[in-house]
């Protein structure tokens, strides 16, 4: 019985703390799920380069902010799926599958840390022919 609470309790702390030791905040996927720009601005750096189906643009973080309200709005989302992510020093990244009315986009999401806490960085959405 003993063993089973103490392996009951040690997956409890290690579960916990991986929790907290994510490197891309489950709130990047959740706003690009809802395809929420507001909730997604809680996130970005103050600068962020936005690459839009091959449109750069080098952003502050309220235009960044309408950028992607502007974008979600011609793009109503149905669904976003992660493909792919990974860490490497101080930077992550997310790849994933943006399903809309207008077809399905891929999202590259890359984060850097800053103050203890990652940050968006950039991010990329082109068209798939999915």
């Amino acid at each position: 019985m003993k063993k089973r609470v103490v392996l009951l309790f040690a997956s409890l702390v290690l579960g916990i703390s991986s929790l907290w030791a994510q490197d891309t905040p489950v709130g990047v996927i959740v706003a690009f799920k809802k395809g929420n720009s507001q909730e997604l601005n809680r996130y970005l750096a103050d600068k962020v380069d936005l690459i839009i189906q091959n449109r750069p643009t080098n952003a502050d973080k309220q235009t960044a902010e309408r950028t992607m309200s502007s974008f979600f709005a011609d793009n109503k989302v149905n669904c976003f799926d992660v493909n792919h992510q990974g860490k490497r020093d101080e930077s992550s990244f997310i790849i994933g599958t943006l399903g809309t009315k207008n077809g399905n986009f891929r999202v590259n999401c890359f984060f850097r840390k800053v103050q203890n806490k990652y940050v968006i960085h950039q991010i990329r959405i082109e068209k798939t022919n999915e």
